[in-house]
């Protein structure tokens, strides 16, 4: 899909596909680090999917974006919400809509290293702030 196609979709489209890509990225990621049970997976997977460590990804992203994926990643952010996750504020949920809208869009126009490269930028950062199984804000 080109560009302009994809920009014109809705962002609650586009969040839906990026949610998809972002969390089989995590898993993939997970999967591949060490042998463990199911349930410790999909608890790590968790961790990192959730509203607040994708808000913490959302900020600490928008320096290494470019202009397009910047106001792609604002458009999904000052999407209008209509409900949120009893474990994420408002905001938190904003910004993860934001980032998800972001993925989405890159995965559309077929953007496959760029996902890549920001997900890599992602990853490293949560890794290193060794999120807590609560989900606590990141530092």
């Amino acid at each position: 899909m080109d560009n302009i196609k994809a920009a014109e979709l809705g962002v609650a489209n586009l969040a839906f596909l990026g949610d998809a890509v972002y969390e089989l990225l995590v898993r993939e990621e997970i999967a591949k680090s060490t042998n463990m049970p199911s349930i410790t997976l999909h608890q790590n997977a968790v961790k990192k999917v959730c509203a607040k460590a994708q808000a913490a990804a959302y900020n600490m992203l928008k320096a290494k974006l470019t202009e397009q994926e910047y106001n792609i990643l604002k458009r999904g952010r000052n999407h209008k919400i209509n409900s949120c996750p009893k474990n994420a504020s408002p905001i938190e949920y904003k910004k993860a809509t934001g980032l998800e809208t972001l993925f989405g869009y890159l995965y559309l126009t077929g953007n496959y290293a760029r996902i890549r490269e920001i997900f890599d930028y992602i990853f490293a950062y949560l890794e290193e702030c060794n999120i807590k199984e609560s989900g606590e804000e990141m530092t």
